[in-house]
């Protein structure tokens, strides 16, 4: 496989007009510290465009009212625009049956329901939970309270120097004792996109279910949980050109009926009484209370611009981004990129010989560029590479390769201050 500096550039990416794609964005117009603002900090939230502002606007201003329970007019509306965002998901996603796409506040939140639903349900003492040592934290301290709780033991997939997982060694860590496997689809803190169909089938030829966290894929890349075969799948909206309290956990029908209900409250049950309560179908069952409703019809509107804009040339560009900013950041002397593998997302993870991300980040902001310095919510990976933290650029089809120099330069120009 070819690496990602010697990947060609697409017709796809050549062809993207990205000054039309950065008019939907009013928040890229505007300047920090006297500099226009570059942001590449993606990977943490990427920015709103304008439909989907004005989407939430319209929820606030003509349709605000609370879903589901009401008879009147307001209530209505709100609910099938709601209702009408679950099933963009549905098809964003590929998912059989709307009521397979519960509404969370983001992949965090999802998982969370994930272990105390499932996991809280069907691992007990002696069981084994399978992750991987690139996981973001939402996605290795659940099972951990979990193992604590029920006398289970997390096992870890390995990886190499270059950010990828050994899947040998995955292989041997499943056994009759595997109860499950949670796995992140791309690394936010690498940038690596992790082979996770054949992982999937992997853990299924053990009868294991397996959750793929897709906070870090649905962003950039086409997901079909059924081609997949998730048996869960979780994102969050704001990491998607959406509001930030919206997200999905996809699972198939049979397992979440079988879960017990993360929350209680109202909109989860069917019937109340003192000695007992009957729950609710799907996906009512696992949306106890008030959603944030203007959360997810934003999230809806989101699916529909992505769609309109053409995703895979919005990827072929993102591509073309990474493979651009990889060969001129690397360029520079004393600079190192954390995550080399042969498949990445649009994540450039570096570190700069004796200079503290954080300090790299600061100035970076004084020039208007926005990163994220520290650790991702990945610290195990930060102590697999032996750095306490580092800067990361993260890109979306409206960054620019202009951005890019400006960013190379910037990095230049901190190795100078502190040389």
């Amino acid at each position: 496989m070819a690496s990602i500096i010697d990947t060609p550039t697409t017709n796809a990416a050549t062809d993207w007009d990205v000054e039309r794609i950065r008019a939907d964005f009013p928040v890229l117009h505007q300047t920090v510290n006297g500099k226009p603002l570059i942001y590449l900090d993606n990977s943490a939230s990427s920015q709103v465009p304008q439909v989907v502002i004005d989407r939430g606007s319209v929820y606030i201003e003509q349709e605000h009212s609370n879903i589901h329970r009401g008879v009147h007019y307001l209530s209505q509306k709100a609910t099938t625009a709601y209702e009408g965002a679950r099933e963009k998901v549905k098809r964003f996603i590929s998912a059989r049956e709307s009521r397979e796409c519960i509404f969370v506040r983001g992949a965090t939140e999802g998982i969370n329901l994930v272990m105390y639903g499932y996991g809280r349900k069907f691992i007990g003492e002696g069981d084994e939970i399978v992750v991987s040592a690139m996981e973001h934290h939402a996605n290795i301290v659940p099972w951990q309270m979990l193992c604590e709780e029920k006398g289970a033991r997390l096992r870890v997939i390995p990886m190499n120097d270059a950010g990828e997982l050994l899947l040998d060694e995955y292989d041997g860590l499943l056994n009759e004792r595997t109860k499950f496997v949670s796995l992140i689809h791309v690394s936010n803190a690498l940038g690596t996109i992790n082979p996770v169909k054949e992982m999937i089938a992997q853990a299924h030829k053990y009868g294991v279910p397996v959750l793929i966290d897709g906070a870090q894929a649905a962003p950039h890349m086409p997901v079909d949980v059924q081609d997949l075969d998730a048996d869960f799948y979780v994102f969050s909206g704001h990491k998607m050109y959406a509001p930030t309290g919206s997200g999905i956990v996809y699972g198939k029908a049979a397992l979440l009926e079988k879960m017990n209900p993360f929350q209680g409250g109202g909109d989860m049950i069917k019937t109340v009484t003192f000695e007992k309560t009957t729950y609710a179908d799907l996906p009512n069952k696992l949306e106890a209370g008030t959603p944030a409703i203007a959360s997810q019809i934003g999230l809806g509107a989101a699916i529909d611009y992505l769609n309109s804009i053409g995703r895979e040339q919005a990827a072929a560009y993102e591509a073309e981004l990474l493979r651009y900013a990889t060969k001129r950041i690397s360029a520079i002397e004393g600079v190192r990129i954390i995550g080399t593998a042969k498949n990445k997302a649009s994540v450039l993870s570096f570190v700069i010989d004796d200079i503290h991300p954080h300090d790299i980040g600061t100035i970076l902001d004084q020039e208007g560029i926005a990163v994220r310095a520290g650790h991702h919510c990945a610290q195990p990976v930060m102590q697999f590479f032996k750095v306490p933290a580092t800067a990361r650029a993260s890109f979306a089809f409206y960054n620019t390769k202009e951005e890019i120099d400006v960013l190379a330069r910037t990095i230049e120009r901190v190795i100078e201050i502190f040389s």
